[in-house]
């Protein structure tokens, strides 16, 4: 059996999602199973997730997906380059991973793959450094850099979709250059742009959850429903803002040192987090004095949400520990009970699974527990956010 893996955040899944995962079997044939790695309750951009991971994850499957594994924490709210390598590497250690598919906007696998090898040319750091040495910011620089060994090729990092799906191959190319990559064109709306038809962007769908909108029509039915059932139940929509007094509180009594640990670049961004964070008296007022055109808001969020969750760059494992199961469907079982004698790392179907574990990953996913308990917090219903959820809850199983 084929196995064509995925990896998304589905925040919410969408139209395009559907699309994408739909136009990769038919390329792979029917038969072909689907395994997502999905971000759990934090996602990339720095933020929380708009609804819970569990709920997301029986939704794709509802969709679907066959197997829906969780991203551990730190990978899944670390910069691009992390992000791809704990995604890969947890779909490489089912040991069942021919196909990593995804969605671009040039659909051309083979100039994604070119722009991966080049990113790793001996050569590549230097000029890296020198472009950053001009004050522009990382992405900019990245791009500056490539184009001395791709040309006009190097263009492809400057769409959102493609950097991605890059960092893909660039992990893929060192972890497990024999999976093959299959990509298809994005389709509807772009990146972080407005509706097209009934394709949105995950973003634009989220700004419009906010606002207390219907995004019934943007959403397939599973998702729309899962989506209905937890506004209804006072879990979602999911906002930083609702915790915002106990981020601002946290950031505002860390210490120098502790900005320091988080500014991976040590380009002295730490200074500026530490001095503002005294006096900000909202999340967006201080991401706006932090700003530089230097610095991504990305990259900013992602420092004050690792701040209020207490993540450090030395909590991304050398390698992926364990494969946490979330939802699966009946095909799923079936690659569940294959992965017990192919995966490479311990799977986790059950909590009490956790005290096999190691003393690494048991402190991994204590760290994913105590920031679930922060994040139910944030639920508009904060009745519903009782603490030690990650303790009780199981893979969602559908027939």
């Amino acid at each position: 059996m084929q196995t064509l893996g995925i990896i998304t955040e589905y925040n919410p899944l969408h139209y395009g999602h559907a699309h994408l995962i739909n136009r990769l079997r038919e390329q792979l044939g029917s038969e072909t199973a689907v395994i997502c790695v999905m971000s759990g309750n934090f996602v990339q951009r720095g933020d929380f997730a708009i609804m819970d991971k569990h709920s997301r994850a029986a939704a794709a499957v509802h969709c679907g997906v066959d197997l829906v594994v969780e991203l551990p924490l730190p990978y899944a709210t670390a910069a691009a380059a992390d992000f791809a390598r704990g995604a890969v590497e947890t779909l490489v250690a089912t040991g069942l991973l021919t196909h990593l598919g995804f969605g671009s906007e040039c659909g051309d696998s083979a100039a994604l793959e070119e722009a991966a090898v080049a990113l790793d040319h001996a050569h590549f750091p230097a000029l890296l450094k020198q472009a950053l040495s001009t004050g522009v910011s990382f992405p900019t620089a990245r791009e500056q850099a490539l184009r001395s060994l791709l040309g006009e090729k190097a263009a492809l990092l400057s769409t959102p979709n493609n950097a991605l799906a890059i960092s893909y191959c660039q992990a893929l190319q060192t972890i497990a250059p024999h999976v093959n990559v299959v990509t298809i064109p994005r389709i509807g709306a772009a990146h972080d742009g407005d509706t097209i038809g009934n394709i949105a962007s995950a973003s634009g769908v989220r700004r419009l959850i906010e606002a207390g909108q219907d995004v019934s029509h943007l959403l397939p039915p599973p998702m729309a429903t899962a989506l209905e059932q937890a506004i209804t139940a006072g879990h979602a929509p999911v906002l930083a803002e609702t915790c915002q007094r106990g981020i601002l509180a946290k950031l505002r009594t860390m210490t120098l040192d502790d900005y320091r640990q988080l500014d991976t670049s040590n380009e002295g961004l730490y200074h500026r987090f530490y001095r503002e964070s005294r006096t900000a008296t909202s999340l967006e007022g201080l991401l706006s004095a932090v700003k530089t055109k230097r610095y991504p808001y990305a990259r900013l969020r992602r420092m004050a949400l690792w701040g209020y969750l207490g993540i450090s760059p030395q909590d991304i494992p050398d390698a992926v520990p364990y494969i946490r199961i979330l939802a699966a469907n009946g095909r799923g079982r079936t690659l569940l009970s294959q992965m017990r004698a192919t995966a490479t790392v311990p799977i986790l179907t059950k909590p009490a699974d956790v005290s096999k574990l190691s003393d690494q990953a048991q402190r991994l996913f204590q760290l994913e527990a105590t920031s679930t308990d922060l994040y139910t917090l944030a639920y508009p219903d904060l009745s519903q956010a009782q603490g030690g959820q990650e303790w009780r809850q199981g893979p969602v199983m559908i027939e």
